[in-house]
């Protein structure tokens, strides 16, 4: 497993990227982060229910409207926030769903 400042570094960048396509509009960008780095980086942190549900944006569920796709973008980029959020504060314990979003 990847050491905790690596870890903190990717996850503030993947959310940079992510707010700042958000913000442009930028779909096929969004449809990238979410699936291919938000995935990524939930492995790497073994955060397995982000990861779920990055795959689930796109297979269990697929959307149906733009509108639907972007409010699942956001449900992602909300999670990535809180485990940022208990990082910053030393949270380890932080409760995300029914994991510890703790580094």
């Amino acid at each position: 497993m990847k050491n905790a400042s690596y870890l903190q570094l990717a996850l503030e960048d993947l959310l940079g990227n992510l707010r700042f396509a958000r913000k442009q509009g930028q779909l096929g960008r969004l449809a990238y982060l979410t699936y291919c780095e938000a995935k990524a980086w939930a492995r790497l942190a073994n955060k397995p229910d982000l990861a779920d549900k990055t795959i689930g944006v796109f297979s269990q569920n697929p959307c149906v409207s733009k509108v639907e796709f972007l409010q699942n973008v956001d449900s992602v980029i909300a999670m990535l926030e809180l485990y940022a959020l208990a990082h910053r504060t030393g949270n380890v314990e932080c409760a995300v769903g029914e994991t510890a979003c703790g580094f």
